[in-house]
Order: structure tokens, then C-alpha cells, then sequence
């Protein structure tokens, strides 16, 4: 959990779903969210998210990925 989630009272939150490593890695504080865990999502939050891989980035609600790559 990530220092909002504890301030917030988050325990139940989507968050305890995700695996460091694998859905997101911590980079100065901040939860950044891997590729793989972005497509399985399946759409794009428009936070301009590092390892976005929709396209165009940063549009909510797109479910378009970028040429070569397709859901795991």
C-alpha cells in the first residue's frame, strides 16, 4: 500500500489486488503502473501514465493500443 492508502483508510481498496513487481514498482514515492498491468486494465485513465500503452495517450476511456501490442 502506498502512503494514500493508509491515509485515506484504503485497506479495502483495489490496491491490496495489486502485486509490486509485477502490476507496479515504487519510484520516489510514487506508485508507477507497468505496461502489462495498464493493458489488462483495458482502458486509458488520461493521467499520462509513464508505461501507457494506448493510443493516442492520455485520452480517457480509450481502449486502442499502440501498433504492436495486444492484450496478454
Amino acid at each position: 500500500m502506498g502512503i494514500f492508502d493508509s491515509v485515506f483508510g484504503n485497506s479495502d481498496s483495489f490496491s491490496d489486488e495489486l502485486h509490486e513487481g509485477k502490476d507496479f514498482y515504487m519510484e520516489k514515492g510514487y506508485r508507477v503502473m507497468t505496461e502489462s498491468y495498464l493493458i489488462n486494465r483495458g482502458y486509458c485513465c488520461s493521467n499520462g501514465c509513464r508505461h501507457c500503452p494506448y493510443w493516442p495517450k492520455a485520452q480517457k476511456g480509450n481502449t486502442r493500443l499502440r501498433p504492436g501490442l495486444t492484450k496478454i
